[in-house]
């Protein structure tokens, strides 16, 4: 150790300052050498992430062994089947397939997702509770579910979805990985502040499109035009309130509602205060993120994952190429 660091370690501010740098030079060189990266090349971006717990740590753990294929289904590291159909184009020909642990990434999301998600499991005691808003084919119901019940929790798994199609994909794979009905309570619907009814767009084929754009508050003219032209359904709109009334807690409230999110939590805080005692959520813009971070930090709620948005920029400008997402612990639920 030459004499500079020596004297730099005995000033606190400069000895933080350099163990985030070793911090950071180790991270990158594991990157790099999962990556197969030389020096001069750049590691993939899904290990660019904050947090104040170990991550990586936390998806490893959950790994389960000795895991079998089955024939009809895509499974994942933790067990959990995914049928092709769900993602076609994507998953086609990988039935019958163990996918690998999601370092950095695997095909619908990064590890920084999956560490948050799952750190909501490992936090929960007793029962585990998750509603997913937007729950497509019930991603991230199945995922925690799945990694709760080898954990012995007593599970319970709400999901609200638009896309009829979507929701019947939820329905066949929370059974499919084994939960009972009396376990599973889906809805076909939206999330919002509050009830009210919205617009959601139809596609011709479920598992084309898994960003489609809800109206909110569209005027007469425009819910009966949309109706007439047979492009959108109207559906109601369900509350955090609402979904969460017969449970006393919520481990887990997973939210990517493609756009919506900023909104839902600054009408939604009294509910999230006193209920929700994990967030994980899907977040679609820089502004977005500049929302969340004041509205939540300002009540209190303590960020543990952020991995921002990944943008493009172009003669278009910037736009998002890969959706961001931030963990919020509640500290009157989950203090210390």
């Amino acid at each position: 150790m030459d004499i500079t660091r020596r004297i730099g370690l005995k000033i606190p501010a400069i000895r933080r300052l350099l163990d985030e740098r070793d911090t950071l030079r180790a991270k990158l060189a594991r990157a790099m050498e999962r990556q197969g990266d030389s020096e001069t090349s750049p590691a993939s971006p899904y290990y660019y992430f904050n947090s104040s717990f170990d991550v990586e740590g936390v998806v490893l753990d959950h790994a389960a062994a000795d895991l079998t294929p089955h024939e009809d289904y895509l499974t994942n590291y933790l067990g959990v089947r995914i049928h092709p159909k769900y993602f076609p184009g994507i998953l086609d020909g990988r039935a019958g397939t163990i996918e690998p642990t999601p370092i950095p990434a695997n095909f619908h999301a990064d590890m920084a997702e999956w560490g948050a998600a799952l750190h909501a499991v490992d936090l929960a005691r007793g029962n585990f509770t998750v509603i997913e808003l937007g729950c497509g084919w019930g991603c991230w119901l199945n995922i925690t579910g799945v990694a709760a019940r080898r954990r012995k929790l007593d599970v319970h798994l709400i999901g609200v979805e638009g896309d009829p199609g979507h929701i019947a994909f939820a329905r066949e794979a929370t059974a499919a990985n084994g939960f009972r009905p009396d376990q599973v309570s889906l809805h076909h619907g939206l999330a919002a502040a509050s009830p009210g009814i919205a617009l959601f767009p139809r596609q011709q084929q479920a598992g084309v499109s898994w960003g489609l754009e809800p109206i909110f508050n569209a005027g007469e003219a425009a819910r009966t035009k949309a109706l007439k032209a047979r492009t959108h359904d109207e559906l109601t709109m369900f509350s955090i309130a609402q979904l969460s009334e017969s449970f006393a807690r919520i481990d887990l409230l997973h939210i990517d509602i493609q756009g919506g999110e900023a909104e839902l939590i600054a009408g939604s805080l009294d509910i999230l205060r006193e209920k929700v005692a994990y967030l994980v959520i899907g977040t679609h813009s820089r502004q977005i993120e500049g929302s969340l971070f004041g509205t939540l930090l300002g009540a209190g709620w303590i960020l543990e994952v952020e991995r921002p948005a990944i943008l493009a920029v172009d003669a278009r400008g910037p736009y998002v190429t890969v959706d961001g997402v931030q963990g919020w612990r509640n500290p009157r639920l989950l203090p210390g």
